[in-house]
């Protein structure tokens, strides 16, 4: 009764939003889908539990004629032949049991391998713009807590109300069949079981729903504050004490909530429990009178007492089903709403992969470029609070039109926000042009395979991302074929391999989170030996010595000038001197380019450019950024 009693509340508790969430047409019959890969394992599950049911009124049954046709009339042969006929049943529950467990974990951890891996997969084909705006926890909720809730379908809701239904016409039908006068009395305190578990289950959901969210606040802090960034703030303004007072509080309210459910969690077990000892207490009071009277026998007042005993957990899970149904249902409906939001980056049918070679031409030829709105690139439920920038923006690249030779060396120079970065996201294809073209090698980049332009291009941003990991695993990212002779090469060309020969480990030596255990201007020459590793026949260079210090500049300057050499590269520049032998300089502002040359034609126009110099050399002692 206790564990009939528990499993209720659970699913009472997620009823409310179970119910409260409208579920898009056509979710069960997708639903169906996912398990016809099993549905040989599923039919032989489904057997098993058939027979695992009908134990539950065999014993009862068995009891009855032990008692009636073995001990009142002390035949020992019956006694015997019945009570090993009980072990025998025992033995095969145990086995069937068994058996379901297996079988189970293999529906239901199969069906979570199948889910993840395709909402893993269809997540990281989302363009880049997609996890600009989606909470990461979100997107791990939905790999986690939404696929085991989708499992349960397929596992704990299908078994329970194959089993329940089965347990309950069984055991309605033999008390009938024992004595129907009793049994119709049983049924009078049903309602005295279901209506207080559903008043019940609405306080538990609210109470619930209110731990979670303070469960939440806490994960929030705990996530913020326990990253390196996050630390080293806290450390940097002095406010761990302020910190540890916040959590205190929160903690004590998610402690004062836990208690007061376990309260009313008791006081229900305890309501159930009394209940159904009153109702045992009636039917061993008025059983025993009818068997005195000699209307009814000693064992079947003895099978009908063990029969009610499993009756009420049954009755209590039927009446209570859909609220099961419905919270699975919800968790493949999030799941659906995931894998349904196409991707704006896009594979062409008859897509072919970019030319090889060590140097590629890239054109942008008129091209028009306008960021999505939100509801084009990502999901509400995946955000968070509703956010108020869900519009489409205006155009930000309006006509660009540029050509990089194989192997030369263009500079994008301008003021913030004037569309320098865009462009190279465009290079990149982590966006398309709302009009107009860029191609690599002549080949428009929507024609081309995504794996081709990825392992074309190649790219070094201001922040150069390492993954918690060792040296190795970092370089091998780029190549996971690569020799650990052709890791070393790659370190010697970025300037960083005497570092790593000082470290004890090596290249086993762990980066840390981001790569915090490094400097920036090391954990830019790593960037640069990954990049080299990879080979890419066309470099892309945003701001990449953008906040370094002058020697961490001058060693990343060096790498870069051996990773440009015989490329075609695009460099978004910080500080001017760094492109002085550019072999053409674009100037770019509000999303044109008005201006292009080489250094010396540009200063002599006495333009944009010559003014951005001036700035940096000529006029204030605190360089005004550029880039």
């Amino acid at each position: 009764m206790t564990n009939s009693a528990w499993g209720l509340m659970q699913s009472m508790s997620s009823g409310d939003k179970a119910r409260s969430t409208p579920l898009p047409k056509g979710t069960a019959r997708r639903v169906l889908g996912y398990a016809r890969p099993f549905k040989g394992t599923i039919a032989a599950f489904l057997t098993l539990v058939a027979i695992g049911s009908m134990t539950v009124v065999a014993v009862p049954l068995l009891l009855q004629r032990l008692i009636d046709d073995g001990v009142t009339p002390q035949d020992r042969g019956v006694v015997i032949t019945l009570a090993l006929l009980v072990a025998a049943i025992a033995v095969v529950e145990a086995v069937t049991s068994l058996v379901q467990r297996w079988m189970s974990a293999r529906i239901g951890e199969g069906l979570i391998h199948h889910l993840r891996t395709e909402v893993f997969a269809h997540v990281l084909r989302q363009p880049i713009a997609f996890f600009t705006r989606a909470q990461t926890g979100a997107l791990v909720t939905r790999l986690n807590s939404d696929v085991i809730g989708a499992q349960q379908a397929f596992t704990t809701v299908l078994s329970s109300v194959v089993s329940n239904v089965i347990s309950l016409v069984l055991i309605l039908g033999a008390m009938f069949a024992l004595s129907w006068q009793l049994t119709l009395a049983s049924l009078l305190l049903v309602p005295f079981f279901v209506l207080p578990a559903k008043w019940m289950g609405r306080r538990l959901a609210g109470l619930s729903a209110e731990q979670m969210n303070l469960n939440a606040d806490l994960g929030n802090q705990m996530t913020e504050r326990f990253n390196v960034a996050g630390a080293l703030l806290v450390k940097i303004f002095g406010q761990p004490a302020r910190e540890i007072e916040q959590y205190d509080v929160r903690a004590a309210r998610v402690r004062d909530i836990g208690v007061r459910i376990a309260v009313n969690r008791g006081f229900f077990f305890v309501m159930l429990t009394a209940l159904a000892s009153l109702a045992t207490a009636m039917v061993y009071g008025v059983g025993g009178l009818m068997a005195v009277e000699g209307t009814l026998t000693v064992g079947t007042l003895l099978a009908l007492a063990a029969l009610l005993a499993r009756l009420y957990g049954p009755l209590t899970a039927i009446s209570n089903v859909h609220v099961d149904v419905l919270t699975a249902l919800v968790s493949f409906a999030r799941l659906f709403e995931l894998l349904d939001m196409p991707s704006s980056i896009r594979e062409a049918p008859d897509a072919q992969p970019l030319p090889e070679g060590e140097a590629l031409s890239v054109e942008l030829d008129d091209v028009h470029f306008t960021y999505p709105g939100a509801d084009a690139i990502s999901l509400r439920s995946l955000e968070g609070a509703t956010t108020g920038d869900r519009e489409q923006g205006g155009p930000v690249l309006q006509g660009v039109t540029l050509r990089a030779e194989p192997g030369q060396l263009i500079a994008l120079v301008g003021p913030s926000g004037a569309g320098k970065s865009t462009i190279t996201s465009l290079v990149t294809r982590f966006y398309d042009p709302t009009s107009g073209s860029v191609r690599i090698g002549g080949r428009d980049l929507r024609e081309a395979t995504i794996e081709s332009v990825s392992s074309t291009v190649g790219m070094v941003t201001q922040e150069a991302h390492l993954f918690h990991d060792t040296i190795r695993a970092n370089l091998a990212y780029a190549k996971p074929e690569a020799t650990e002779e052709q890791m070393w090469q790659a370190l010697r060309a970025a300037q960083i391999h005497a570092l790593v020969a000082a470290l004890p480990a090596g290249l086993d030596t762990v980066v840390g989170d981001r790569g915090h255990r490094l400097s920036g201007g090391e954990k830019q020459r790593f960037a640069i030996a990954r990049l080299l590793l990879k080979s890419p026949a066309v470099l892309i260079l945003d701001e990449a010595t953008a906040h370094l210090d002058s020697e961490s500049e001058v060693a990343v300057q060096r790498a870069l000038d051996t990773a440009l050499e015989g490329r075609t590269a695009i460099v978004i520049a910080h500080r001017l001197s760094t492109i002085r032998a550019a072999d053409q300089i674009l100037v770019v502002d509000g999303g044109r380019v008005v201006e292009r040359g080489t250094h010396e034609q540009l200063l002599s126009a006495r333009g944009m450019y010559a003014m951005l110099h001036a700035t940096q050399f000529d006029g204030e002692a605190d360089p005004v950024e550029v880039g």
